[in-house]
């Protein structure tokens, strides 16, 4: 009899986690900790990635649908991201008005994909997000859901282009990076955009943030060194 394929894509990547080890009650897929913690020249979106260099990390910090591919056909892309220093795991938006279900799926489509290309050889660095407080706190779960499937003390990512522009933005994320910062105690924080004074203040001393332009400032800064 022939094989019958599932006609119905649930979206999860089941297969990318067949060896992975699962974290906390919710069981997120874990990414080990690199060996080393190298820091980027750049990062580069993966939209964008032909125009970047070799020593440039690929990032996912812009519309999903740009990178909607890397997230069901993630095989696919192995050589190609291989070809650069490392990755962030994908930055699948997590809006503070979803269901929580919604938000916990991102979460687990990040560290799953990153999962899949660790485990392939590629640099990756986990990139960390969080929605409202109930990603964030223990107020729902024994554990915050954002921070699970990270190891402590060693390196994270984060991205700040288009997330902080609310008041209600940025208090949601001044909350979640001190809690962030609390339960994983990472030595590096690399940093995907502006570093808001009001949002940072007073947290310089807790890591090492390494901040990065947001690609549109990396290109303009570029133009405006090499013209006349």
């Amino acid at each position: 009899m022939a094989k019958i394929e599932n006609l119905v894509d649930e979206g999860f990547r089941v297969s990318l986690v067949e060896t992975a080890f699962f974290d906390g009650d919710l069981e997120i897929p874990h990414i080990d900790a690199p060996k080393e913690i190298i820091i980027p020249s750049g990062m580069v979106p993966f939209s964008k990635r032909n125009r970047g260099v070799p020593t440039d990390f690929v990032c996912f910090y812009e519309n999903d649908i740009n990178f909607r591919d890397v997230l069901t056909k993630t095989e696919e892309f192995k050589d190609d991201l291989g070809r650069f220093a490392g990755i962030i795991s994908p930055d699948c938006s997590l809006y503070i008005d979803a269901p929580l279900i919604v938000q916990l799926a991102d979460i687990y489509l990040n560290r799953a994909v990153g999962y899949y290309y660790s485990n392939q050889g590629i640099y990756v660095v986990p990139n960390i997000r969080w929605g409202d407080e109930r990603t964030y706190t223990d107020e729902i779960f024994s554990e915050p859901p954002a921070f699970l499937g990270v190891d402590k003390n060693s390196i994270v990512s984060i991205g700040t282009y288009g997330q902080i522009k609310a008041a209600e933005s940025k208090k949601y994320f001044r909350e979640g990076l001190i809690s962030m910062l609390d339960f994983l105690s990472p030595q590096v924080v690399l940093v995907y955009g502006p570093m808001n004074r009001k949002i940072f203040e007073g947290l310089s001393g807790r890591t090492c943030f390494v901040q990065f332009d947001d690609w549109t400032t990396r290109q303009h800064k570029y133009v405006a060194m090499i013209s006349p």
